[in-house]
């Protein structure tokens, strides 16, 4: 057996929100109450609308200051490309604290805030939801984890059931949507699960079987043949893994063609990004695996944008207060004193951000244009290109 440098330990640790698409979940909470949505603060077109920016700096810490200052800096360079807009920024340091954070969204609220853009954990955006909820304020949080969704809380992170969605109908698109789910007994994995069966439900896929192992090593190896008899027994036409490169994909992908589950019999699918790193492309097991990218030229645009007014490359989830803000500014450019409100977040037209367009659901999550991708030769191959432009109009 190949070392895959995947341990039980080394998997625990909580992972920042990514929005190349790699499985992590940005905090975990019990799923709030889904009630009304925040009516929004009333917007004076004769005024700068007042945005409080929340992010997890002011405690020292070198990453989370580093990844606060990336939010901030793309936050300003949406302000910069608003034309006939005017927003008066207010940066709050929350240090990642759930509490802190609520008492400053509070505090910004009474001080004239019409909309909230972030925090990133899931905790703290359940935790601000709450504090703002009764002024009618909306939330844009960083987050990507569902249980922070609805209410007053809307995320801008990618999910999984929006990545799992896009895959599903793809495959179903080309006769490959009978799907097995091979997902791992955590709470990624329970998350991943609740997405795939989301996905089946608003796809013409269908989830045939699901399939789960130990967290471990030992616990891949013990559960290989009951995957491999589900697999055979179900029908299944395609292979869901939600493991991510650097978990058990590498030991998944060595042993389960050894165990009758080959891309030459099974279509393989995948939750987290296989081109990062660039590593996992070189697994035999993996080719011609599909997977979901953002847009790339949009991507490497904002990239290249953001050295040369910053010099530095930006964080992977510094897009995301782009993407925010230039939602905010796109809303008041069209104007009305309801621009913040939730109805007018959720317009089916959605938002052109800088990883292709999105939209925001009435259920607090979010629907991200993808590619679809395949593994080719040790290389990555766009068989679809992300959709430019929204159809229908939402939910």
């Amino acid at each position: 057996m190949r070392g895959s440098g995947w341990s039980k330990a080394g998997m625990g640790r909580r992972g920042f929100l990514m929005s190349s698409g790699a499985m992590m979940l940005v905090g975990a909470c019990d799923m709030p109450a889904i009630g009304a949505a925040g009516t929004g603060a009333r917007v004076d077109p004769a005024r700068p609308v007042q945005v409080a920016l929340l992010v997890p700096g002011g405690t020292g810490d070198e990453g989370r200051e580093t990844l606060a200052r990336n939010l901030e800096n793309a936050a300003r360079l949406a302000m910069a490309d608003m034309q006939g807009v005017q927003i008066d920024l207010r940066v709050l340091q929350t240090g990642g604290d759930a509490g802190r954070a609520a008492q400053l969204a509070a505090q910004a609220v009474d001080d004239g805030a019409g909309i909230i853009l972030g925090p990133l954990f899931s905790e703290s955006a359940t935790a601000v939801g709450n504090a703002v909820a009764g002024a009618g304020v909306n939330v844009l949080s960083f987050s990507n984890n569902p249980a922070a969704a609805g209410r007053n809380v809307f995320l801008l992170g990618s999910t999984f059931e929006n990545t799992a969605t896009q895959l599903f109908a793809y495959a179903a698109e080309q006769g490959k949507g009978r799907v097995m789910l091979i997902t791992e007994q955590n709470e990624a994995g329970r998350v991943a699960e609740s997405a795939a069966r989301a996905a089946a439900a608003r796809t013409s896929a269908e989830l045939v079987t699901v399939q789960s192992y130990a967290f471990s090593q030992q616990g891949v190896v013990d559960a290989l043949p009951r995957i491999s008899q589900a697999a055979r027994a179900s029908g299944a036409q395609s292979v869901f893994l939600t493991a991510g490169s650097e978990g058990a994909l590498p030991l998944l992908a060595d042993l389960l063609p050894q165990n009758g589950i080959s891309t030459r019999d099974f279509q393989y699918l995948g939750l987290t990004r296989w081109d990062i790193p660039p590593e996992t492309m070189r697994m035999r097991g993996l080719q011609g695996g599909w997977f979901a990218v953002p847009d790339a030229a949009l991507a490497a645009r904002f990239d290249t944008r953001y050295a040369a007014a910053y010099g530095e490359a930006p964080h992977p989830v510094a897009g995301l207060a782009y993407d925010g803000m230039a939602a905010i500014g796109t809303l008041l450019r069209q104007g009305g004193s309801d621009a913040l409100s939730a109805a007018r977040l959720t317009q089916g037209s959605g938002f052109i951000g800088v990883n292709g367009v999105f939209r925001l659901r009435t259920n607090g999550l979010n629907e991200r244009a993808l590619a679809i991708a395949e593994i080719r030769d040790n290389s990555r191959v766009i068989l679809r290109p992300a959709p430019r432009s929204f159809v229908g109009a939402g939910s």
